[in-house]
């Protein structure tokens, strides 16, 4: 048995939670079966039981095309490259929206079966048609389409696949959980205070960290208008890049530059930081702080945790299976509205209620360090990317 992984990102090109998840599902899934990756990029590697090509076809987009659809294009270019390339996998496992008209092709003309992970799902996240104009409703189409031809569809998580039944006509037994993962050995804590103070970093004072891309997704402007009531004994580091628009960009400038205005130790990391830095930032780190609105899992949680840091996170989608209330941080209620866009009801009380529960931390150093143990042992104990190969070749199986 063969699979063949689609997937926009790989390493060295990987600005999110999907790139992590497959990075390390290829590596395991490659001691089991044999195993194929096809990627968005100039990657090409051959290895044991794995062989991962990067794709980057011609694209020749018109000078007078609409530009929000530029993205769009290029994606469905890369699927026709995808797809093209002869394949002999008896399973196409496709990740994110980026791949699924690739998956969709791959499914007629080579008779493989259809595997789809769900790391998000377009109805939940429309602020991208910010980014996308109509583009947005191509990318829903393809999205539908795809997870409504699979053979299985696999949620990151008890939220998604309630989601996933909810947006979409699947039947429950066509749809698994299989959590994402996470390497206890890579994401462990590694100090390094030189590393910090050339950010500007005081590694000695208490450091409340925000990792993550700069999307409405990601809840980062909720963080930042908590900081005026965040003890002013802590620093605020936010590694956030990669934004969505230029608009959200500047309103993030604007947001950071409001706060900065009346306390210092803010300090904003903006480019796209290697894996070994942000480990390090983890692990100085004496809070982790998740914002999200929308979240199908939070893997980002769950790197903190491995890192021995303590998280304050929003109780939305997959973070709720992650973080545990009380024992390994603390859960904080967004109110959101019950349909999408998912934005809080009372944005000002959200980030209230995320300034409260980080002081509450900031003033009990105990409390902080027990949660730090307790969610390493949680990262260690339930969260194995080799039983999540394993629960992923099981369920190729059973297709087969």
């Amino acid at each position: 048995m063969k699979s063949l992984l689609l997937t926009n990102e790989f390493p060295p090109n990987v600005y999110g939670g999907a790139g992590v998840h497959i990075e390390y599902l290829s590596r395991e899934l490659a001691k089991l079966i044999p195993t194929e990756v096809r990627c968005f990029g100039e990657q090409e590697v051959e290895g044991d039981n794995i062989s991962v090509k990067g794709h980057s076809p011609e694209f020749n987009f018109p000078e007078d095309g609409e530009a929000k659809f530029k993205g769009l294009f290029n994606t469905l270019n890369h699927c026709q490259s995808f797809a093209m390339a002869p394949s002999d996998a008896e399973v196409v496992h496709c990740h994110t929206w980026y791949t699924h008209f690739a998956g969709l092709l791959c499914q007629k003309l080579y008779g493989s079966k259809l595997v789809v992970t769900t790391h998000s799902l377009e109805p939940l996240r429309p602020w991208k048609a910010e980014q996308l104009g109509r583009g947005y409703d191509v990318s829903s189409w393809v999205e539908k389409m795809a997870i409504e031809s699979a053979d299985l569809v696999i949620a990151v998580s008890k939220d998604t696949k309630d989601d996933v039944m909810k947006h979409f006509d699947v039947k429950d037994e066509n749809v698994q959980i299989i959590y994402n993962g996470i390497d206890t050995e890579e994401y462990t804590k590694t100090l390094d205070p030189e590393l910090m103070r050339s950010y500007g970093i005081d590694p000695d004072r208490p450091i409340v960290l925000f990792v993550g891309r700069i999307t409405r997704q990601k809840g980062i402007v909720h963080l930042v208008n908590s900081i005026p009531k965040i003890d002013p004994s802590a620093q605020i580091i936010l590694a956030a890049g990669a934004p969505d628009t230029p608009e959200i960009e500047q309103e993030m400038k604007e947001a950071v530059d409001r706060v900065c205005e009346h306390r210092e130790g803010v300090v904003w990391i903006s480019e796209m930081l290697d894996k070994q830095s942000i480990i390090k930032l983890y692990s100085h780190a004496d809070i982790f702080c998740c914002p999200s609105i929308y979240e199908p899992f939070g893997i980002i949680n769950l790197e903190a945790m491995s890192c021995e840091t303590a998280v304050v996170a929003s109780a939305v989608g997959g973070i709720k299976e992650v973080v545990v209330h009380h024992e390994t941080g603390f859960l904080v209620p967004v109110h959101q509205l019950d349909v999408a866009p998912y934005e809080p009801v009372n944005p000002q009380n959200f980030s209230d209620d995320l300034a409260e529960e980080v002081n509450r931390l900031i003033a009990d150093p105990d409390l902080r360090d027990r949660m730090a143990q307790a969610g390493r042992k949680r990262a260690v104990d339930d969260f194995s990317w080799t039983s999540i190969a394993e629960k992923t070749v099981e369920a190729y199986r059973a297709l087969l």
